[in-house]
């Protein structure tokens, strides 16, 4: 079903032709993503907000939508987030923040669905640098072009990743050892990491 995430009614259409075709789901993952490349006084703002409405918007609208449907027949919820969800990215602060915004919206709606005695399990996954093409898909404002930062991992682990967390309930799943170690580091030693990023 083509969608656009950013609009609700569009995963409301999702999951109404996964009901009617399939009679119900159990899984849902939410992975659409914007990514934009430059200095933030440069990026207009309304790119900015569609980078919102669709990086943390549309995870909250598939998310939600989701959980309604597994409330009494259970399931999981997989929202894919990054390692940029611990840590900024120079140049991407927008894509960053929006990270940001999925692990905590994330983190809560796991809590509140626990709170309420829900069967759905909730898990984030963070990749690290991957292989793909998002940075020719990336908006960039920049006068250079970009590259995925080193190690870039093969797609199929972010794949395989969702696939274990549909089956094992698991908090969350960071794909990449690169991005594991920026996150840690992030942690231990803040300041060197900014000048290393």
């Amino acid at each position: 079903v083509a969608a656009d995430v950013s609009k609700r009614e569009d995963l409301e259409r999702v999951a109404r032709t996964a009901i009617d075709t399939f009679g119900g789901f159990d899984t849902w993952v939410n992975d659409a993503a914007v990514a934009l490349y430059g200095n933030l006084n440069e990026i207009p703002m309304e790119d900015q907000r569609q980078l919102f409405d669709v990086n943390y918007w549309g995870v909250v609208n598939g998310s939600m939508i989701a959980a309604d449907h597994m409330r009494r027949r259970g399931g999981t919820i997989i929202n894919v987030g990054s390692v940029l969800s611990e840590r900024t990215m120079i140049l991407q602060t927008q894509y960053s923040a929006s990270k940001h915004a999925v692990k905590a919206f994330t983190d809560g709606l796991r809590m509140e669905l626990e709170n309420q005695g829900a069967p759905i399990a909730v898990t984030l996954i963070k990749p690290s640098s991957i292989d793909t093409p998002y940075v020719e898909h990336a908006r960039n404002y920049l006068d250079h072009n970009n590259a995925v930062p080193p190690p870039a991992y093969d797609p199929h682990l972010v794949g395989k990743a969702i696939m274990f967390a549909a089956e094992h309930q698991r908090r969350e799943i960071t794909v990449g050892f690169g991005g594991w170690v920026i996150g840690a580091m992030g942690k231990v030693a803040p300041r060197l990491v900014d000048k290393a990023m």
